[in-house]
């Protein structure tokens, strides 16, 4: 059975990133140079495969034997502040802002080390020279109003996030900014003003949600934050938040401040930035304004996730995991990432770690959905179908009453439970999951395209798949067993039509091409036929389906 395979003008905000794909620097003659030329293009290649540690080290290589060279100076600067190397980077940008005295990435990464001396004059300075735009404003704004606010100048610091409203669709992001600095301030009215504006404007972000329900729980009003988390958890499944605040609660408990220092609100300015550089092109970005806010706050865990989701993003697995480990094991957060470190495994192909790991943490967290899960889809990735399927009951009780959240669970024991002989129980959990959710494209696929398999309610079958074709028009793997289907039923023109269609969709399935190739031999093009069963051949099918296509072959060349 085959498995179916903020803001956004702030990309503006930053210096573009260095294309060291695009761009060549220019070289002098000389042995040293020759030697330059080499590191650069090591540079290049690590740039291009996103490994921004090793292209900082190589940047900085050539840029050792060719000082002079204004972009080998640029791209050793930005890799070196990607790599979370700010302090390295810092030096470079010294050098950077002789030459382009307001170059954007260059200031601000100054400023943040800086702020990171406590020196904020400094910093202030360093922003103040940037670039500006009617974007890089914004982030001139908040660097300047949290230096302000480590100088003691409450005044200055209050006007520059009343200039971050400019950017409408930024409101959410500048009221929780307000907040922080009004409690940073003492300003009691200020800050609970500032934060439920923000919710308000773009709605009970987790971030928000901790912030605000630490500032009521420091400041007497313990009964409203277990009345905000109760209500998060509810209608948001803020659990990750909410339950260390209820836990508090109700163990008398006063949280440490959310952002004490300046330095602490930056960080949070920056991680908000990068949050919202969410698309293929600002990636780079973003992973750049997470080092800075790392830099800032080492302890910003969700700065840390998120950068590991960045690499992620890249199909940075290593990486990634590197930067979960980061995260301590007294963080809220802590559970959540062991459980994304083993899915990191899972994909490097290292299932024996990622199993390991989450069996761990199952003895742990013994009634964890995400743990269960994971753990589930670990061991049918090893093809230990009976481990899974007990994972899978174990994810489901923790669930409690069936409910539409429980469809992703019932469909991956029906997998599980088939692959262990088991179809029975797969046909019923398939079933029970469409009733909870009818209108899945893969549930009604999966469910319709056994029973064609098994030449069994076949015209059930295919009113399910041509639903499941309406919802995903372009699933390749959904038309072709909506012309399989036709196949069974013996309309073998329309199976030709459908099967046409999803080769062109999914060029180099087996199965797919066995299909067809089963089509046009029913509708008399038997040359056609040959030719799409030596394709499949040719695109490796299982042992079984490989006889099976040979076996034809060899009949039709008789």
């Amino acid at each position: 059975m085959r498995i179916l395979p903020l803001i956004a003008a702030l990309s503006f905000l930053a210096a573009p990133v260095p294309s060291a794909a695009k761009t060549i620097v220019s070289f002098d003659s000389g042995d040293h140079i020759a030697a330059s030329l080499g590191d650069y293009l090591a540079a290049r290649f690590a740039a291009g495969n996103h490994d921004y540690a090793e292209a900082a080290k190589l940047y900085q290589q050539a840029l050792s034997r060719d000082p002079e060279n204004p972009q080998l100076l640029t791209y050793a600067f930005f890799y070196a502040a990607s790599a979370g190397e700010v302090d390295d980077a810092a030096k470079l940008a010294e050098r950077l802002v002789v030459a382009t005295p307001d170059d954007r990435a260059a200031r601000l990464t100054l400023a943040i080390a800086a702020m990171k001396r406590h020196d904020y004059k400094k910093a202030r300075e360093e922003i103040a020279k940037s670039a500006k735009g009617p974007f890089t404003s914004f982030t001139v704004a908040l660097i300047d109003g949290w230096a302000a606010a480590g100088a003691g100048d409450a005044a200055t610091a209050r006007a520059d996030f009343k200039q971050l409203h400019a950017q409408k669709s930024a409101d959410g992001l500048a009221y929780f900014n307000e907040g922080m600095l009004a409690e940073l301030l003492g300003d009691k009215d200020g800050a609970t003003a500032a934060y439920l504006a923000s919710i308000e404007a773009s709605g009970p972000t987790p971030r928000v949600i901790e912030a605000y329900g630490k500032f009521l729980e420091r400041n007497g009003r313990a009964a409203e934050a277990k009345k905000l988390y109760e209500r998060a958890a509810e209608e948001n499944g803020y659990t990750i938040v909410t339950t260390p605040g209820l836990a508090r609660i109700a163990a008398g408990q006063i949280p440490d401040a959310f952002a004490p220092r300046a330095e602490d609100g930056a960080a949070e300015a920056l991680f908000g930035i990068a949050s919202s550089l969410n698309d293929e092109a600002n990636r780079d970005i973003s992973v750049l304004y997470l080092q800075l806010a790392l830099h800032l706050n080492p302890k910003l865990d969700l700065a840390t996730i998120l950068l590991a989701n960045r690499c992620e993003a890249l199909g940075k697995f290593e990486d990634a995991i590197a930067a979960y480990e980061k995260v301590s094991p007294s963080s809220p957060f802590y559970r959540m990432t062991e459980v994304a470190v083993a899915v990191d495994y899972a994909r490097l192909d290292k299932s024996k770690e990622a199993i390991a790991r989450l069996e761990k943490l199952s003895k742990a967290y013994p009634n964890d959905l995400e743990t269960w899960t994971a753990l589930g889809d670990s061991y049918r990735a090893a093809k230990r179908y009976d481990d899974a399927v007990n994972a899978y009951n174990r994810a489901l009780s923790s669930l409690g009453e069936p409910s539409k959240k429980s469809w992703p669970l019932l469909y991956a024991r029906a997998v599980a439970e088939q692959e262990t002989g088991r179809w029975e129980k797969a046909e019923a959990d398939l079933q029970d999951a469409l009733k909870l959710s009818p209108n899945e494209p893969d549930l009604l696929n999966y469910l319709g395209y056994s029973w064609v398999d098994q030449k069994k309610n076949v015209k059930e079958a295919l009113t399910m798949l041509e639903k499941a074709r309406a919802l995903s028009p372009q699933n390749g793997y959904i038309i072709d067993s909506v012309g399989w289907a036709y196949y069974r039923l013996g309309r073998f023109e329309d199976a030709v039509d459908a099967l046409e269609d999803a080769v062109q969709l999914v060029p180099g399935d087996p199965t797919i091409n066995d299909h067809l190739g089963d089509a046009y031999w029913k509708v008399g093009r038997k040359l056609d036929a040959t030719f799409q069963w030596s394709h499949a051949l040719a695109f490796g099918p299982d042992a079984g389906e490989k006889a099976k296509i040979e076996k034809k072959l060899k009949t039709a060349g008789e």
